[in-house]
Parts: structure tokens; C-alpha cells; sequence
């Protein structure tokens, strides 16, 4: 099945480059993962979309088996290069996992250059990451993906150098000395990102120390986890129809209906697929999702892959170490309710009764946000413990930090003491006996 845009193949017209995308699927395969093929071919297509390339024609290329040489039947190649050939095209956006050899080889069949799902992801990040730690992450896992593809960079792996002093000894060929240097890079970031982890550390003890409860937004990409953020703290964080446009972790405060405050974590999107080395060197990024009080996970209930997405969220939180044992902390948010049929949007709001931890609800028209937020106040105050505490009468800082960290029941003075019975959080009650001793 072929797509092309209504421009047909013709003169280029303008932006970053001119590109195809193609999903090849085993027929025997795609099926079990719960995804449709033209499912796939849209995200693929609007992945490639997000770093401002003009996708012209999509694919869907049915397999029986992939090539060890090209991933696709030769057919497929040849109708791919008629496609480059008329269209004048910059890029061919596989979305699977290609082998160095088979990008080679797809490159001097089509004569372009091609890039695989993992490829195209790294160009995403890449372009939307704006912390330094987010661009140290971007370029450690630009390079691991580099050095895995040396192969497909050299033609004359045969050749060799003599060395001279340090930089490399007799008979070193060009690939190792390529490795070496991409190696000593990996290394130099690594430390970097250990020092900017350090960092990031020091100011989550000093969160914890103000302190709120963090909730944190996870979700699929583009399930409108920004769009929620912005409409629950009133901020201006990028929410476009883009996948993966938000990559950095942004955080801002948040009070909710009884008068607590909570910290609001928006994180980058989750996405199915997504290559090990690239969850492991954007697992700091997710740090905020380990250390949240709550998860709220965002769907994009509209979505006809719904389902699907939200179990490549779970994979990846269960990867996290978030999985069966912290269930009691998720809150599933359905978005995007706005864009249901009217039968449906009655079904979902009618069924949260049933199910409390479900909320139904429109981050761009604001419907449902406020059960949103009683839900998650509901969800904070039952861990909270009641205890009594005593002081000294003339101690206002502990009275004032119980007040303003708790729900005080009732108050006692007596000859100089004062016994509060207060309502807190088991981790305010540690920081409360901490203030005390220290």
C-alpha cells in the first residue's frame, strides 16, 4: 500500500528535506503486538514529520522474511528507488531496526541516505533536547549508535596506519582508530553526565526538604501529557500535535483542592520499540518517575491503539522497577475525551465511579481536570498518619511547619507545652523528628 502527498513527487518544495517512510512488517508478526500496520506507518510518519521533513510517500512493506542483506525483497528496493529517483528524495525513513550492513546496502541500492527507527528517534531528540543534561543524554546515545555503525561510514576498512607516537600503533586500520576515538568520547561524557546527575541530586534532597509530594505526568508521546501540564499549572511548556515534544523533565508546583501543594513533573514520551541503549541512556531523564509520590499516567483514549500504547508505558515503568508493586501509586488520566463520539464520552465519565484511579477527561477544554485534582488529594491524604506531637510552647517554627506540612486536628497547651494531634504524611512525620534533632 502506497500514500503519497497531494505535491505527487514533484520539484522540491521547501522545508528540511524531501522523505519516504516505510513500515516493513512480517505478515506472521504484526498482528500479535496489538498494532495495526497502518497504525505503525502513521507514527512513523509523524516521527519523521517532528524534525521538519517533507514526507512525500509512506509504505507499507508486508514481509514473509526479512533479508539478511537489505531487510526488504528486492521488489520493494526497486519500488523504493523508482519513488527516490522521481522525487528527488533526501532520506528513506525505515521504521524497524536495521543492521549497519543492511543500511549500507539500502543505501547504495537507493542511493540516498536511509536511516532506521533508532536513527530517527536520536534526530528527535537531538532537536528537541534543551538541558545540558538532556544534550549530554543525546550525544552519549548518538555515539554508542555511531560506533555500532562505523561499518557503514568506511569502504577502505583495509587500509591501514602506521601511528605515530600515541595516536595509535603499527598496523592500526582506520576503523579501530575510529572506534578508539568515538570510545574516549563515550568516556568523557560519562563523566560529564555523572557530575550534572550529582547535580540533579543535590536538588532533589532539596525538594524534599521544602517538602511537597511529586506527582509525575508519564505517558505514550504525544497522549497530551504537555497539555495537561500547562492546563494544571497555568505554564507555557511546548504542547504541540508533535510526537516527542517534550524531552526534558519540567517541573512546577501545583495546590490542590484541600490546600496542599504538590510538585508537577512533565516528562518525555514514552514510545513502543524503543532501542535498550536508548532507555538506559535516557533512564536519568526519567528519574523523576522513580522518585514520584503518584504516577499519573496520561492516554490518548481517542487513539485507536490506545490499548496498545498503554502497554508499552507499563513495559517500560516495569523496566523502571515501577511496576506490579507500585500499582497502588498509578493514576490512569483517559485525555483527549473531546474527541470521542458523544456514546463513548458517556460510557467513560459514567464508568469512574467504578473506577476512581480512571479519570476521564479534556486537557485542551479543561473537562474532568478538577476530578483529576480531587483524585490526587484523595490519593495523598489516605497515606497520611495521625499522631500527636509535643513541644515546647515557645518552639512557633515546628507549630507554624505542622500547620503548613499537615491537617491539625486538635491543639493542647499546657504549663509551657504544647501537644498537637495532626494528620501527616509518613515521610513528613521522619522530617518532622529530623527538624527536631538537628
Amino acid at each position: 500500500m502506497i500514500s503519497v502527498s497531494s505535491d505527487a513527487l514533484g520539484p522540491p518544495q521547501g522545508g528540511s528535506g524531501r522523505a519516504i517512510v516505510t513500515h516493513p512488517y512480517l505478515r506472521s508478526g504484526e498482528a500479535a503486538n496489538g498494532r495495526r500496520p497502518e497504525a505503525r506507518l502513521a507514527e512513523a510518519v509523524g516521527l519523521t514529520a517532528a524534525i521538519a521533513l517533507d514526507v512525500v510517500a509512506a509504505l507499507e512493506a508486508p514481509l514473509d522474511k526479512i533479508r539478511p542483506a537489505t531487510y526488504i525483497g528486492p521488489g520493494k528496493v526497486e519500488e523504493l528507488r523508482a519513488l527516490v529517483e522521481t522525487g528527488e528524495i533526501a532520506v528513506v525513513v525505515f521504521d524497524c531496526a536495521l543492521s549497519p550492513v543492511q543500511q549500507r546496502n539500502l543505501e547504495r541500492e537507493l542511493k540516498t541516505k536511509v536511516i532506521d527507527r533508532t536513527g530517527l528517534i536520536l534526530e528527535i531528540f537531538g532537536a528537541r533536547a534543551a538541558t545540558k543534561e538532556g544534550r549530554l543524554q543525546v550525544e552519549l546515545a548518538h555515539l554508542s549508535y555511531q560506533k555500532s555503525r562505523l561499518v557503514r561510514s568506511w569502504t577502505h576498512l583495509e587500509r591501514q596506519r602506521g601511528g605515530v607516537g600515541f595516536l595509535g600503533g603499527p598496523g592500526e586500520t582506520q576503523i579501530e582508530a575510529d572506534r578508539r576515538v568515538l570510545t574516549d568520547k563515550i568516556t568523557r561524557l560519562k563523566r560529564e553526565l555523572q557530575t550534572v546527575t550529582r547535580t540533579r541530586d543535590l536538588h532533589r534532597r532539596n525538594r524534599r526538604k521544602v517538602p511537597h509530594p511529586i506527582v509525575a505526568l508519564v505517558g505514550y508521546t504525544n497522549a497530551g501529557k504537555s497539555s495537561l501540564f500547562n492546563r494544571l499549572t497555568r505554564a507555557e511548556v511546548l504542547a504541540a500535535d508533535l510526537l516527542f515534544a517534550t524531552l526534558d523533565p519540567t517541573m512546577r508546583g501545583v495546590r490542590l483542592p484541600s490546600g496542599r501543594e504538590i510538585i508537577l513533573s512533565d516528562t518525555v514520551g514514552f514510545i513502543s520499540d524503543l532501542p535498550t541503549h536508548l532507555v538506559a541512556a535516557f533512564r536519568a531523564t526519567l528519574e523523576e518517575v522513580v522518585e514520584a509520590d503518584i504516577i499519573v499516567h496520561v492516554r490518548d483514549i481517542a487513539h485507536p491503539d490506545s490499548l496498545a500504547q498503554k502497554a508499552d508505558v507499563l513495559a517500560v515503568l516495569d523496566d523502571l522497577g515501577i511496576g506490579a508493586g507500585r500499582d497502588t501509586s498509578l493514576v490512569e488520566v483517559l485525555n483527549k475525551l473531546d474527541q470521542v463520539p458523544a456514546d463513548e464520552h458517556l460510557r467513560l465519565t459514567n464508568q469512574q465511579q467504578r473506577h476512581p484511579d480512571e479519570i476521564p477527561l479534556s486537557a485542551l477544554t479543561g473537562e474532568g481536570c478538577e476530578r483529576l485534582l480531587a483524585r490526587l488529594d484523595e490519593r495523598l491524604g489516605a497515606a497520611r498518619q495521625v499522631v500527636e506531637l509535643a513541644f515546647d510552647a515557645t518552639d512557633g517554627a515546628s507549630l507554624a511547619w505542622l500547620y503548613a506540612h499537615g491537617e491539625v486536628l486538635g491543639r493542647h497547651d499546657d504549663d509551657g507545652h504544647v501537644t498537637v494531634t495532626v494528620a501527616l504524611d509518613p515521610a513528613d512525620i521522619g522530617r518532622f523528628e529530623k527538624r527536631r534533632t538537628t
